[in-house]
């Protein structure tokens, strides 16, 4: 039998009905809610989506975000293509290994074979090395720091929505550094962009880490990641960096000539990010009601819905006011909708909302013109308060801001409940049925891989602190593996994962 975690990704487009509580089905209840908002349909092709306009909007407004923070940073956007020759990517061993499961190979065109099979883009390393050759060549060309904003490609066997697709959107940054030091920092610092990201725009509570080495990415020395929890209790890997050291510099002859008149190796990154956080925003801030969306990257922040009157006038009474509302929200840079669909009771608009994740809902009726106000509910904690529209669109602004903050404080709430510092195998075993164990780790690979095959629970990573502006390693904390029982030196994450 298929675990929750399993199940996910046989999903329903269109949702009108029930949505079962996350208590009974999580699984069913993830491929509910993403049906009720509306953010996904069917390919024609497995493992594919098509993102209707409610989820790429939010990947937009994701995108807006992380490109503002990346250009503060010094980074230029530029594009590669799609199709990437086979000779490139077995250029790396280690690379071409970690990637071979999941290549989509071209290898006809035009009707006719073609002389060497292309690789559609599974991640961009190798033709972005291979053109840094031809554009790096002495120390005033680096550092270089390049993203570009695509599609990838890898062939999931198991597909689920956002989670885990053939075919994904992303952001792939790629940088080259004169130095290894130069290079590690700079990975270090991408990281903080993104955890900072994921803090203050969709407040999933991330933990930061170092990968262990059997799970770095392909060619890389170091991985760093962020380790969100999920409701129920699961890991969702929602960003990566990566310290590449010279690998690809070496695997295609990149070198500068130095101040010294000599040749140096180039040092290089790699991070992303993709639409895979859409599914951790909806298993972190989601309800049995629905959706909840942050109001970052809600597509509609605002939804006002009239209450007709008893007669004809007090119901143009009532849509004027709407109108006036939606203007003057939307002069305050607020994204608002009124909802004037006929034929629908005000209780099914509200249903409507609910389900989509609109943060706030303005009600206003006859009796609210005649007070000079509207009922707003929110839509995390249900809770409804009249406001007066005098000074309305301030009081908005302040309640998404309470909404915004609220939703992110619950995320941390949960993650600490439900973190567990542990010492021996059977605790290990119990507490990643339920969250996270922190342990100690002997560090090595057989004692991870028994570890996941009796609990199922990962080596999610080494996690850091957070001081200021930059992440150090928890100081160590020797003594015998939580798992095998010898010794260790320091702790690590472990928990499910998706």
């Amino acid at each position: 039998m298929l675990d929750s975690a399993d199940q996910i990704g046989q999903e329903r487009t269109t949702n009108d009905g029930p949505i079962i509580p996350r208590a009974t089905d999580f699984a069913q209840w993830y491929q509910d809610i993403i049906a009720a908002a509306e953010l996904v349909d069917q390919a024609p092709v497995r493992g594919c989506y098509i993102l209707r306009p409610n989820g790429y909007f939010i990947w937009e407004s994701i995108q807006r975000d992380l490109d503002a923070r990346f250009k503060q940073h010094g980074v230029q956007n530029a594009y590669f293509p799609l199709l990437i020759p086979m000779s490139f990517i077995m250029k790396e061993a280690e690379h071409v290994e970690g990637f071979a499961p999941e290549l989509a190979v071209v290898t006809h065109g035009g009707g006719e074979a073609l002389e060497e099979p292309l690789v559609v883009r599974p991640t961009s390393e190798t033709v972005i090395w291979s053109t840094f050759r031809k554009w790096i060549r002495s120390h005033r060309d680096l550092p270089l720091l390049l993203n570009q904003w695509c599609n990838v490609m890898r062939w999931e066997k198991r597909p689920r929505a956002f989670l885990r697709t053939a075919e994904f959107l992303w952001q792939e940054g790629h940088t080259a550094h004169a130095t290894a030091e130069e290079a590690r920092q700079y990975a270090l610092e991408n990281h903080v962009i993104y955890y900072d990201f994921l803090e203050e725009c969709l407040g999933i509570g991330p933990i930061a880490g170092e990968k262990p080495p059997h799970e770095r990415f392909p060619g890389a020395v170091a991985t760093f990641t962020l380790e969100p929890m999920m409701q129920d209790g699961r890991a969702l890997q929602t960003g990566t960096s990566h310290d590449l050291g010279d690998t690809f510099g070496r695997a295609f002859d990149v070198t500068y000539q130095g101040e010294d008149g000599q040749s140096h190796p180039v040092f290089a990154t790699s991070w992303g990010m993709s639409t895979r956080t859409i599914g951790g925003v909806l298993m972190v801030h989601g309800d049995d009601r629905g959706a909840v969306f942050p109001p970052t990257v809600a597509p509609v922040q605002v939804a006002i819905v009239p209450v007709p009157g008893r007669d004809d006038a007090s119901t143009r009474a009532v849509e004027t006011a709407a109108a006036d509302l939606k203007q003057t929200l939307t002069k305050a840079g607020l994204r608002v909708t009124v909802d004037s669909r006929p034929g629908l009771r005000p209780g099914a608009k509200f249903f409507h909302w609910e389900r989509h994740g609109t943060p706030l809902r303005l009600e206003i009726g006859p009796r609210d013109v005649e007070a000079g106000q509207v009922m707003a509910a929110r839509r995390d904690t249900g809770e409804k308060m009249a406001v007066p529209l005098s000074g309305i669109a301030t009081a908005v602004q302040s309640t998404l801001d309470a909404i915004q903050m609220n939703l992110r404080l619950q995320a941390h709430a949960r993650r600490e409940a439900r973190t567990y510092t542990v010492d021996n195998r059977a605790e290990i075993e119990e507490t990643v049925l339920k969250g996270y164990a922190f342990t100690r780790w002997c560090e090595s690979r057989e004692c991870a891989a028994d570890m996941q095959a009796q609990s199922r629970g990962t080596i999610r990573c080494f996690p850091f602190e957070k001081h200021g502006n930059e992440f150090r390693p928890i100081p160590n904390d020797p003594g015998p593996c939580g798992w095998c029982g010898n010794h260790a030196t320091r702790r690590v994450l472990v928990g499910r994962s998706y």
